[in-house]
Order: structure tokens, then C-alpha cells, then sequence
């Protein structure tokens, strides 16, 4: 066998070793806890109110576009903040890109205001 392959086993080894450690570990917790169920034991939680109604609730979709438009542009952070610590050393070719990377989020933000994702209903 190649040592390529070899290490690769090696990988599977701890893997394996891993998983098998986990599922024991998670038998024997199961085994010895206590179980006593109950109605209030089972019954759904939420903030310390007492829940109301069904368990399931349709959500509008709009909280979700409004939360992935907040991922966008705090990842737009992430990116523009190592390019500034290195300003001098990018130059104008890394000004000019970073230009480009913000007008096309300005796009984005644009777009979603003029779909009227941004308004919070």
C-alpha cells in the first residue's frame, strides 16, 4: 500500500474511532437517565409564556429576505475591512476593485429596495 493511501487510512481510522465514540457515549446517556414523562414535561416552550394555539405558524417570507439581505452586507463587512488594513500595498488596482464590489452590492441594495423587500411591514 502507498503511503498516499496509507495516510488516507489513517484518516478513516480516527474517523471511524470518532463516530463509534460518539453513538457509545450517546447509548450510555440514554440508558441511565431518567425517564418520567409528563404533560407539562412535554408540552412546547417558548419565552416562559404559556404557548397559545397550534405549534406550527406560517411565517412571511419577507423576514427571511430582510435576514439574508443582513448576511450580505455584513459578509460586504468582512471583506472590506483585511482590503482597508491593506490599502497601501493593494494600491489603485485594489481601490478600483473594491469599487466595483461595492457598486455591485449597491446594485443588490437598490434592487431589493426598489422590490420593497426593505420595508418592514
Amino acid at each position: 500500500m502507498s503511503d498516499f493511501l496509507r495516510d488516507y487510512l489513517t484518516v478513516i481510522w480516527f474517523g471511524g474511532t470518532a463516530l463509534l465514540l460518539a453513538a457509545l457515549l450517546l447509548a450510555i446517556s440514554a440508558a441511565i437517565r431518567p425517564n418520567k414523562p409528563n404533560y407539562e414535561k412535554l408540552m412546547s416552550y417558548e419565552s416562559g409564556v404559556d404557548p397559545v394555539g397550534h405549534g406550527w405558524s406560517q411565517s412571511q417570507i419577507r423576514y427571511y429576505v430582510f435576514a439574508l439581505l443582513f448576511v450580505v452586507f455584513d459578509v460586504e463587512a468582512v471583506f472590506i475591512f483585511p482590503w482597508a488594513t491593506q490599502l497601501e500595498r493593494y494600491s489603485g488596482f485594489g481601490l478600483v476593485e473594491m469599487g466595483l464590489f461595492v457598486f455591485v452590492l449597491l446594485l443588490g441594495l437598490v434592487y431589493a429596495w426598489r422590490k420593497g423587500v426593505l420595508r418592514w411591514v
